[in-house]
């Protein structure tokens, strides 16, 4: 490959598994060379926790027979209390991160892998420079200093890769981690800790006869325009993934951590999932739902009382049948009989909307607690629509597929390009509005999470076309819009209305899809804060 030559993006992730690493560093480095200069460090002071990230090739033994080569964030305390980091054991995932709000944070982010690369704290309301933009992306071996103060709720967030059309490889070979924050509030609730407060990242891969991940090898154009779709699935890095506990009540804390795949979680036995907070942090009180649609990025904790199961009793979490994220055109009738997603070599992935299980819970002991889920779980001020200052005239996006390349409002990303509808006032509050309209997609619709960085959102509304009926249907009763979000996902025919404060920080920020294949080709934009 010539360096000179300016690779296609929608050629480009044909090159993204671990083997092509040279390949891959060559072609980020064209666009790379047009970035902006990252300007003066701020003064840093000294900060409460400090640690070491390293991404970095390894194996874990995830199958039986051979190891499995991954990607794997590695971390170790420099300064602070060494329990801040907590390791899953014998996962590819990154250590978890655990914080107090009001913390100052410093990490090192030291690139271990033949890859530029950067770090996006998901969810997090940090400065520019610190949240983990494409042109911030260190090389081999080169390093990366994030000093920030955590001021979210306490909450679920997390960690991933986000360099320019590297994310979705660099996520799948397995750097990613989570990143928990608690404060008074949370503490004051009592609520299950330690051992009864169980995170569980869910993903989807797919392994080849000797055990490697397989990351849409075979899937071609189609696979890379639909998002990966794998065969198995994973929780906490760990396939077959078996929970064991003890009859009592869990904080169970899901995030969907899979590159394209959308979840409709449910208990098998019909009981109501209880749902004490989302992306950010705690709601107003529990909410009980017969499901709950988990988008990729999106995390959602829940209440699990199981003192009324015998114990040796299982219970299984399972995905739900679900159709309507694609509409029936376009690319719909290039999958030829249905195949809704790449990442097979020969075999047919688990297909968008499939039934399957997700995890075993089995009941392996009994304990008697007297803990109670609280009724009020917390207390927060919620923006008001009179304040926004463009309330009758929303700032609209159009997510459609255009010229075989996805885009918003017919725009690709670049590197430091804003659009004059990108720029956005500090201290104002705005309405946006997401249409993912298939009228205006040569190609056909799917339903696409947004995520909006450095900041924390209500989402107001959703309107509904006839497109949408039948997603609607079967996934719309699992929606959680009634919580701080910062990721939503917007099905084929709707409109999501939003309500967003920019405040703190000016800078250049990030939106885009995260199905990140979608990312990786170009549904992602830059958006503007200034004075």
């Amino acid at each position: 490959m010539n360096p000179c030559t300016k690779i296609p993006r929608q050629d480009f992730l044909r090159y993204a598994g671990v083997g092509s690493a040279s390949l891959l560093t060559a072609a980020v480095a064209l666009r790379s060379s047009a970035q902006a200069a990252p300007g003066p460090r701020p003064e840093r002071s000294a900060p409460n926790l400090e640690i070491e990230l390293r991404p970095s090739p390894t194996e874990v033994s995830l199958l039986s027979g051979r190891p499995t080569r991954v990607w794997s964030y590695r971390g170790k305390v420099l300064a602070g209390d060494p329990s801040s980091l907590q390791a899953l054991p014998g996962s590819y995932l990154g250590p978890i991160i655990r914080v107090r709000r009001g913390q100052s944070i410093r990490v090192h982010l030291i690139n271990g892998i033949e890859q530029p690369t950067i770090i996006h704290w998901h969810g997090l309301h940090v400065p520019a420079r610190m949240d983990g933009h494409p042109r911030y992306a260190i090389g081999p071996g080169q390093r990366f200093v994030y000093d920030f103060e955590v001021t979210n709720r306490a909450g679920t967030y997390w960690y991933h890769p986000h360099p320019d059309m590297l994310t979705g490889p660099q996520a799948y070979y397995g750097m990613a981690g989570l990143f928990l924050v608690s404060d008074n509030e949370e503490r004051a609730l009592n609520l299950p800790s330690g051992e009864y407060d169980v995170p569980l990242v869910i993903q989807d891969r797919t392994f080849d006869a000797g055990n490697q991940l397989i990351y849409l090898e075979g899937a071609g154009m189609i696979g890379q325009m639909i998002g990966f779709l794998g065969d198995r699935i994973l929780v906490n890095g760990h396939p077959d993934f078996v929970l064991p506990v003890a009859t009592r009540a869990y904080r169970l804390r899901l995030l969907n951590g899979s590159n394209s795949r959308i979840y409709k979680l449910a208990w098998s036995d019909g009981t109501p999932m209880t749902i004490i907070a989302t992306d950010g942090g705690l709601l107003e009180h529990p909410v009980r739902r017969a499901y709950v649609t988990l988008a990729p990025a999106e995390r959602v904790e829940l209440w699990a009382d199981f003192s009324r199961h015998q114990v040796g009793s299982e219970l299984v979490l399972q995905s739900l049948p679900f159709s309507g994220t694609m509409s029936t055109g376009g690319m719909g009738g290039m999958m030829g009989g249905g195949m809704m997603g790449g990442g097979f070599s020969g075999g047919q992935a688990l297909p968008d909307g499939a039934e399957f299980p997700v995890l075993t819970v089995r009941v392996a002991r009994r304990e008697t607690e007297t803990r109670t889920l609280p009724a009020r779980l917390s207390t927060f001020s919620r923006y008001r629509l009179e304040d926004a200052v463009n309330r009758d005239h929303p700032r609209r996006f159009y997510l459609a597929m255009q010229a075989m390349r996805w885009g918003i409002n017919g725009r690709e990303f670049q590197m430091t390009a804003v659009a004059s509808d990108e720029i956005v006032k500090l201290g104002t509050q705005e309405v946006w509005e997401l249409v993912n309209d298939a009228s205006r997609a040569m190609m056909g619709a799917m339903a696409h999470p947004i995520h909006i960085h450095n900041l924390q959102f209500q989402v107001l509304a959703r309107e509904s076309t006839r497109d949408a009926e039948e997603a609607s249907r079967t996934l719309g009763g699992g929606f959680l819009d009634g919580g701080w979000k910062d990721t939503v996902l917007v099905l084929p025919g709707q409109r999501v209305r939003l309500l967003l404060k920019f405040q703190d920080y000016t800078g250049l920020y990030l939106y885009h899809c995260h199905n990140l294949e979608h990312e990786d080709m170009g549904m992602m934009r830059n958006y503007l804060v200034q004075r």
